[in-house]
């Protein structure tokens, strides 16, 4: 589902496909395209793809400056709703030449990784692009993995902005630490529970001052 901006070198029919008509390709004309047609347009050589404006050089550099000077802070914003859209971040049209710049859409490594192995020759500086992919990439689980320690803490972490694929990588030590704290929390309360059953069957009866020692102790 996601779109892209093609050049083509050839003219083509529109085609009728389940999610709708696309347009009839004349050069040099751009058109906007499903990711997986662009791409097979490009291996049969008639059409170049147009990386968005948030795969250029300038604008990755900008963002992982932001990411570096906020590396205790939120991820860098993602893209901004068109007015009056209702549709949620992987599915608007993010990685056309329309797409913000300053903001990468919610798969912006499978994108950036798919155009770079399949249209290499449409970009104006790949091995650049390439490097600031992998800084941006190492950079944002750093500052992922840096977020969980804050989960361990017993801490919040906003992670608005952060995309598909990092969040696959991060799921395995992220669920881990949610599923440490489940389960401290619930040895935590069965203690209780135990310490109150007690009690009960000793025929104590638990004061203010009992509670005070009790949170002294878990300080």
């Amino acid at each position: 589902m996601e779109l892209v901006t093609v050049i083509p070198r050839q003219r083509l029919e529109g085609l009728n496909l389940l999610g709708g008509p696309t347009p009839a390709l004349t050069p040099p004309h751009r058109a906007t395209l499903p990711l997986w047609l662009a791409l097979l347009l490009k291996r049969q050589r008639r059409a170049n793809i147009s990386p968005p404006p948030w795969l250029h050089p300038t604008s990755l550099s900008a963002i992982l400056t932001f990411e570096t000077d906020h590396a205790g802070a939120a991820f860098s914003p993602p893209p901004r709703l068109p007015p009056g859209t209702t549709s949620s971040p992987p599915f608007l049209p993010s990685s056309t030449v329309d797409a913000a710049a300053d903001a990468l859409p919610y798969h912006w490594l499978e994108l950036g990784e798919i155009l770079l192995e399949a249209a290499p020759d449409d970009f104006e500086d790949p091995d650049a692009v390439r490097r600031l992919m992998r800084d941006l990439r190492e950079c944002r689980m750093a500052k992922l993995r840096a977020g969980v320690e804050v989960l361990e803490a017993g801490g919040g972490f906003k992670m608005n902005g952060i995309g598909g694929m990092e969040v696959s990588e991060g799921r395995a030590f992220i669920g881990g630490v949610i599923d440490g704290l489940r389960k401290i929390g619930a040895s935590r309360e069965q203690q209780r529970r135990d310490k109150e059953r007690e009690e009960r069957e000793n025929g104590y009866t638990a004061t203010a001052g009992d509670d005070y020692d009790d949170d002294e102790m878990d300080m």
